[in-house]
């Protein structure tokens, strides 16, 4: 009996034609290449970005070798004049508020401002009339903060200026 098994029970047909079976194969085929390649893409990202963050570093880094330079200078001199040792840590400070600036960030350390919630943390408040500072404003910076539009590394901690009865 032609299209039956050894025991003689017909063959069943899967009821798809072959050109559909076919067509079903290549779209297979296709998702499974599909699903290569986005793995592909994830690892190669995955690799620059590994590739990224090491150069940043590496950039950060040597931007900060001139303060740890001048930092070993100093304490080659340690018992030097302490007007002079004094000097040093300014320089070291320029040194340090440079490199910050360069990436970007610049130091907010100005008092008679508006108070800014996003760029201030309150941590005290005082009598406007006993600071000679317009009510709602800055009167004293005792932490400066470190930001750039849009992103604020730290908030500077201030004492704000408001009238005593309020």
């Amino acid at each position: 009996m032609e299209g039956a098994d050894a025991q003689g029970t017909p063959a069943r047909s899967s009821g798809t034609p072959p050109a559909e079976r076919s067509d079903a194969a290549e779209f297979e085929d296709r998702w499974r290449r599909a699903a290569a390649d986005l793995d592909n893409l994830r690892k190669r990202y995955a690799r620059e970005l590994g590739r990224e963050r090491s150069a940043e570093r590496e950039l950060v880094t040597t931007a900060f070798l001139p303060v740890l330079d001048t930092i070993d200078r100093a304490l080659e001199h340690v018992d030097a004049d302490p007007r002079s040792i004094a000097e040093g840590v300014r320089s070291l400070r320029d040194q340090a508020l440079a490199v910050v600036e360069g990436l970007g960030y610049t130091r907010e350390d100005a008092a008679g401002v508006p108070f800014d919630p996003v760029r201030h943390e309150v941590v005290g408040v005082v009598d406007s009339d006993a600071t000679g500072t317009a009510p709602g404003s800055v009167a004293q910076v005792l932490r400066p903060g470190y930001g750039a539009p849009g992103r604020q590394l730290r908030p500077a901690s201030v004492t704000v200026a408001q009238h005593a009865g309020d």
